[in-house]
């Protein structure tokens, strides 16, 4: 029987990359891999891949599941990151939307996805070998037993590279975001593998852009303002979306309701227009994604930590309402450009 997949264990965010002294025994710094979190289970016969959310990966990555099959020496527990790349080797990056559309219902696409957008697995901790239940190891000896498990494995298995120095990782922080990657996790070396607590630590951009409010969805209770969809503008002058707002209490929720009701766009007859939402290929099946129309006259502050293609790569945060903000003067000249980095420079 394949090994019993945990929870996997989570990092809270703090604001910059912690000195080695900030918790006892020191710190381990590594990339923070942009993609689906994998927990994988190879007992010598079955391959199974868990997500963080606790729905099985398995069947979309069939790629994936033959590498584990053929190259792992011996069973174990793989705690990593599932990412595709894209781009010729020397400019290749990470590609969220390309790593998304891997989730489909049907097999024939499943199977021609994983042709042409093949994934890699990025290995970054090791929960058991064998008979060995590696869960109450600190994490400076899970890491060696994976470096050596692992060790001149081919493409697409990788093992995640890391540091002991806390100023390389600020410059990762800045040379691999060019790669898609999003930012640094740093983890205790004396801990052990602790199932769904925030016992490491995340290092994420963080940055500010004005943006314009497109629209809003009703939240899943059916009262209030869920998300507020936003958007930026093009040279040519039209206005893209580029994400959404979420995260209100209950009670801002109604107060938005009213607050944007002046803004609502309307047909003859005065019923709100409402348009086709962008949905995740997570979502439950048959969600309403429409969206209530907003005249785009109100601009917001928001956070953000990168962008991808033409949109914010995840949900954005609320700072502020700016009123002395023209929405034509939200264009995406006032987002910062990132460096271009190699994926395989990262995995060097």
């Amino acid at each position: 029987m394949p090994y019993e997949i945990p929870a996997p264990m989570l990092a809270k965010s703090v604001p910059e990359v912690p000195a080695q002294e900030a918790v006892p025994g020191g710190l381990s710094y590594e990339p923070k891999w942009d993609g689906f979190r994998g927990l994988v289970s190879w007992d010598g016969e079955n391959v199974e891949i868990g997500s963080r959310g606790a729905k099985p990966l398995t069947r979309y990555f069939p790629e994936l599941v033959e590498a584990f099959s053929r190259l792992l020496p011996e069973p174990c527990l793989l705690d990593g990151e599932v990412v595709v790349p894209k781009g010729e080797p020397g400019s290749q990056r990470l590609d969220w939307e390309s790593l998304t559309q891997r989730i489909h219902p049907a097999a024939s696409r499943v199977d021609m996805l994983a042709e042409s957008t093949p994934a890699m697995f990025i290995a970054f901790d090791l929960l058991a070998r064998g008979d060995r239940d590696l869960k109450m190891e600190p994490f400076s000896e899970r890491r060696a037993q994976l470096v050596h498990l692992l060790a001149g494995l081919p493409h697409p298995i990788h093992v995640t590279r890391t540091t002991m120095d806390a100023d390389t990782a600020r410059t990762w922080m800045n040379e691999f975001e060019g790669a898609g990657l999003d930012g640094v996790v740093a983890k205790p070396l004396a801990q052990p593998y602790a199932p769904n607590r925030r016992t490491m630590f995340k290092i994420k951009h963080a940055r500010t852009a004005d943006v314009v409010a497109m629209g809003y969805r009703i939240h899943k209770s059916g009262v209030g303002v869920g998300s507020l969809l936003v958007g930026l503008y093009s040279d040519d002058g039209a206005l893209y979306p580029v994400g959404a707002v979420s995260a209100w209490t209950n009670a801002r929720r109604l107060e938005l309701i009213d607050e944007l009701a002046p803004l609502v766009q309307t047909d003859d007859e005065g019923a709100a227009l409402t348009g086709a939402g962008q949905k995740s290929r997570f979502s439950a099946a048959g969600r309403d994604s429409s969206f209530v129309k907003l005249r785009p006259e109100r601009v917001l502050e928001v956070r953000y930590d990168q962008l991808e293609g033409w949109r914010f790569r995840h949900t954005v945060q609320f700072e502020r309402w700016r009123p002395d903000r023209d929405p034509a003067s939200c264009t995406y000249e006032q987002l910062e450009s990132v460096s271009a980095y190699d994926v395989g420079a990262v995995l060097d």
